[in-house]
């Protein structure tokens, strides 16, 4: 009998690191495309290697070879389509290279608790800017956005780059104001851009009294990595956008829940 060769499964430290560092890569890639559309498409492209890998085995070479075209093409197309998701994902790679400017592991570990704490002090603002425009029933759309992609952004916005207040937020929104059309979008702990036009969702089957405003986003949401509340200008009610998902009528215990576990500014 032959003995089974152990040595090509010998576990040393720089194959358990390789193991990790790949793990992590499709972690930080599947962050980035999750609850996208680029799911969609990912989930398209395995189908086709698989009847590609089945048409072949049973020897059809005419669909083989159709299916052949798209599988030899796959790479482009990823390319393509997912131009925006490597683009996040390289600018994600670069913030997590620097520990000096980015020190979210160290607070991991050491200091959880108290960010959280410093987290809400954040927050506050929006939350009580939140209240007040639900009850002046005052429309408005916040984006909190994880990685601000300038090109995708600021096509279409005001640019500010301006500190988070309550007294901003409101007068943003504020029918007589220039900018309430459109949404502000957040991100590193600043009001990045306001009066955003956004691409708005595709889903038809979304209750009968959501608008623009609403569809506006749940679009961004799947489109990017980011969250978004959206206050009803006819009801106030607050709603809450989360990759494509959209939970109606939360209250602010609960949207203070939400974004410190969603988005941490």
């Amino acid at each position: 009998m032959h003995s089974l060769d152990l040595s090509l499964f010998k576990i040393t430290p720089l194959g358990v690191l390789d193991i990790l560092l790949v793990a992590f890569i499709i972690y930080q890639a599947y962050n980035l495309v999750r609850g996208t559309i680029a799911v969609n498409i990912l989930l398209g492209l395995g189908v086709i290697y698989v009847l590609y890998f089945v048409v072949s085995n049973l020897h059809m070479p005419v669909l083989t070879k159709i299916l052949g075209y798209f599988k030899d093409a796959s790479l482009i197309i990823i390319i393509v389509v997912f131009q925006q998701e490597i683009r996040r994902f390289l600018l994600l790679v670069g913030k997590n290279a620097s520990l000096q400017r980015n020190k979210a592991w160290w607070r991991y570990f050491f200091g959880k608790v108290q960010d959280e704490k410093n987290n809400y002090a954040r927050i506050k603002p929006i939350i009580d800017a939140c209240k007040i425009l639900k009850q002046t029933r005052t429309g408005a759309l916040i984006v909190f956005a994880k990685y601000y992609d300038e090109q995708f952004y600021q096509n279409s916005c005001e640019v500010m780059d301006a500190k988070i207040s309550k007294r901003l937020l409101e007068s943003i929104f504020q029918k007589t104001s220039p900018l309430h059309d459109g949404a502000v979008v957040i991100a590193e702990n600043k009001i990045k851009s306001a009066s955003c036009i956004l691409p708005l969702t595709d889903k038809v089957d979304l209750p009968a009294q959501f608008g623009l405003r609403h569809r506006a986003g749940i679009g961004v949401t799947e489109a990017n990595e980011a969250t978004a509340i959206i206050i009803s200008e006819e009801t106030g009610e607050i709603s809450y956008a989360k990759q494509g998902k959209v939970k109606m009528n939360i209250s602010f215990a609960e949207l203070e829940k939400l974004l410190n576990k969603d988005f941490s500014i």
